[in-house]
């Protein structure tokens, strides 16, 4: 199973995460030459080589309208020429923003679900609703492109599974837009929630909000390094100095699917609609959940009524409980922890008399199995008039070699 696990114990942050991944690419500067192609308004990325406590890495920095994001965001009382950089702005313009992204379908919507989840944690900060959460340009345009970056790396790399050490948080004071706060700030905290974090001797903000939101956004589980095959290392290095290096590592390599511990929500509804569940299913899933499925069950007074069944891991848990008491009609639910045994999975391209063909390789246990993408072979069998079923039996029996992607 190709494994990404991220090495939290300097905390995280979407700068930081940025160059890590960066570092896993076998072509950095052709990337980064995509990110300044994106047309993210002023904004450009900047890579640099760096050290901290003799260990070697990159450095990611913002340009924002042709000022450096740090700068600017430690002294804005200095910039007297970017007006502009004092706007603010708000959720709704951020997503129309992202949607005008060369990027697919599947980036954006992790961009928009990173930045919902830190419009979210703000307004239950600051007790407002999410509509009147307002972003300063500056950082919204930073945040933006760091979380911009982070969804596209990860989709270049396609990890199967996503793990992170707990999260160092730091201890202290920062000092924000609303005052000196403790460290970890209030946005970053509530970001935080279920999430393995411990504070130490190091005196700052190790994780910013966005790292945060990134974290909650991709990783499945906080756990130690599992046994791994590691194939290559990324080391993203931070601006601030402290004894111990501020630098974020990333390890890529193949572990072998095992066990899942997962949390099993169940819940009996008799007063909804097929189109109400289906809509609730849909906001369920993208709560976290890596499960969702309906049963039909007899209820009291002799009512037909619906089993709905949700199952995450257990740090997504609180999400979907939120989206399943939001969107569904019931006023209790029962949890359970199950045991979810899994395959290895990867992505593999096969060359067929059809053109290229995306498959799904799933192994262990002392099997092997392999499946071709639906969306390629409905769009092969839509093409050539053919069934589906042939189709698939022809992707199946081609002789040409598959290559992982």
């Amino acid at each position: 199973m190709k494994t990404l696990y991220l090495d939290c114990s300097m905390g995280a942050a979407g700068d930081m995460l940025t160059a890590a991944l960066l570092e896993l690419l076998p072509e950095p500067d052709a990337f980064l030459e995509t990110l300044n192609g994106l047309g993210i308004p002023g904004v450009h990325y900047v890579r640099t080589e760096e050290q901290k406590n003799g260990i070697r890495g990159t450095h990611i920095s913002v340009q924002i309208h042709g000022t450096d994001e740090e700068a600017f965001l430690a002294h804005p009382e200095e910039d007297e020429h970017h007006h502009h950089h004092h706007e603010h702005h708000s959720l709704e313009e951020i997503l129309q923003l992202v949607d005008s992204f060369p990027v697919s379908e599947a980036v954006k919507k992790n961009i928009c679900g990173v930045y919902q989840q830190l419009a979210e944690a703000e307004s239950t900060v600051h007790g407002s609703p999410v509509s009147e959460i307002h972003f300063h340009e500056v950082g919204m345009l930073d945040a933006v492109a760091d979380i911009t970056a982070v969804c596209l790396l990860m989709e270049e790399l396609q990890p199967d599974v996503i793990l992170a050490s707990p999260v160092h948080v730091g201890s202290g004071t920062v000092k924000c837009a609303h005052g000196v706060l403790p460290v970890p700030a209030s946005a970053t905290a509530e970001l935080l929630k279920g999430i393995p974090i411990y504070s130490g001797e190091i005196k700052g903000e190790l994780c910013t909000p966005t790292g945060a939101a990134l974290l909650r956004r991709f990783v499945t589980r906080f756990e130690n390094m599992p046994a791994m095959a590691v194939s290559r290392i990324g080391y993203g290095i931070g601006t601030k100095d402290f004894p111990t290096a501020n630098c974020l590592r990333v390890f890529l390599g193949e572990t072998t699917g095992d066990t899942d511990t997962m949390t099993e929500l169940s819940l009996n509804v008799d007063d909804m609609t097929a189109e109400e569940i289906g809509f609730a299913m849909d906001r369920i899933f993208e709560a976290g959940a890596a499960e969702v499925y309906t049963v039909p069950i007899g209820m009291k007074k002799n009512r037909p009524g619906t089993l709905i069944r949700a199952i995450c891991r257990p740090e997504k848990k609180d999400d979907v409980i939120r989206a399943i008491f939001r969107h569904t009609s019931t006023i209790g639910l029962r949890e359970y922890e199950t045991k979810r045994y899994v395959l290895s999975r990867k992505e593999m391209t096969k060359n067929t008399p059809y053109g290229e063909v995306h498959l799904k390789h799933t192994s262990g246990y002392g099997v092997t199995k392999e499946k071709a993408e639906y969306d390629d072979v409905a769009r092969i069998a839509a093409e050539t008039g053919r069934s589906f079923s042939e189709i698939r039996d022809a992707i199946r029996l081609s002789a040409q070699p598959s290559e992982e992607t």
